[in-house]
């Protein structure tokens, strides 16, 4: 290659940086550096509070038992 190719190759190459760099910016904007808010946590403690009688109860749902609804003699329901 003789010199003057190369000099049009880093300069288109250097146009095509700079326009990339201002098109990217224009798409996506600056970062911002606003302050934001964080929410305080509390520390966790080793104390387990009791749950509620209302929903713990001898008298509650158990939800891991078995719930059989009507006749169950049918084992293939689509087939015709």
């Amino acid at each position: 290659m003789r010199k003057n190719d190369i000099a049009v190759l880093i300069l288109i190459a250097s146009i095509t940086l700079v326009l990339s760099f201002f098109l990217v910016k224009a798409l996506f904007g600056e970062a911002k550096n606003d302050a934001v808010k964080v929410e305080q946590v509390d520390a966790i403690s080793a104390t387990v509070e009791q749950p509620s009688p209302a929903i713990f109860n001898k008298n509650a749902i158990n939800p891991t038992v078995v719930i059989q609804i009507g006749n169950p003699s049918n084992q293939q329901p689509f087939s015709h």
